[in-house]
């Protein structure tokens, strides 16, 4: 079990970075640009802003990167839980597309709960804790599907799942106690 939880910490990190790291650094410049939909509600809100986006998807590349550089190194120590060619090889379309599949994933949800009538910072349970996995999955599948699908066994899928909201629910608190989230969820 330890090894499914190391190997999708792992090759989730990129995207798991890209998600606080947008918000932790984000401000400015709504992505939306304050613009309303035809609904007359806005399209996602004043949270999803451009230097979030973009410093999202950066810490999150430079975090492949690093996984990429380190592998190797690392690798030997998990012998027993992962193979070294899971740790050591990369996708540098991945390396892009997880971070910014995450805050895809992360605006389309964000989009809906306009829709629906949430408020920004409103629980929306399941979706807030799983639209950025999604996010991420969906983009890397559809521009490097090949790795994907090496990497992202069933099994690393439910673990990725399972763990997700737990982490997800802990960064968002710390978020919150150091005040760069509005609500502890």
């Amino acid at each position: 079990m330890i090894d499914l939880i190391i190997l999708a910490v792992w090759l989730m990190l990129p995207a798991y970075i890209a998600n606080p790291a947008a918000a932790l650094l984000g401000g400015g410049r709504p992505i939306d640009m304050g613009k309303n939909f035809t609904d007359n509600k806005r399209i996602l809100g004043d949270g999803k802003t451009i230097r979030g986006f973009v410093l999202g998807s950066f810490c999150g590349t430079m975090v492949g990167i690093l996984q990429i550089l380190l592998a190797p190194s690392i690798a030997p120590y998990l012998q027993g839980y992962v193979s070294e060619g899971m740790l050591t090889h990369a996708s540098y379309v991945a390396l892009l597309t997880m971070p910014v599949g995450a805050l895809l994933g992360d605006m389309v949800k964000s989009f809906f709960k306009r829709r629906l009538g949430f408020e920004r910072g409103a629980m929306m349970p399941v979706a807030d804790q799983l639209d950025f996995v999604l996010g991420a999955w969906v983009l890397t599948y559809f521009l490097d599907g090949a790795w994907f699908t090496a990497n992202f066994s069933p099994a690393i899928i439910l673990t990725v799942l399972l763990i997700t909201p737990v982490l997800h629910m802990a960064t968002n608190f710390i978020g919150f106690k150091i005040g760069r989230k509005d609500v502890p969820w």
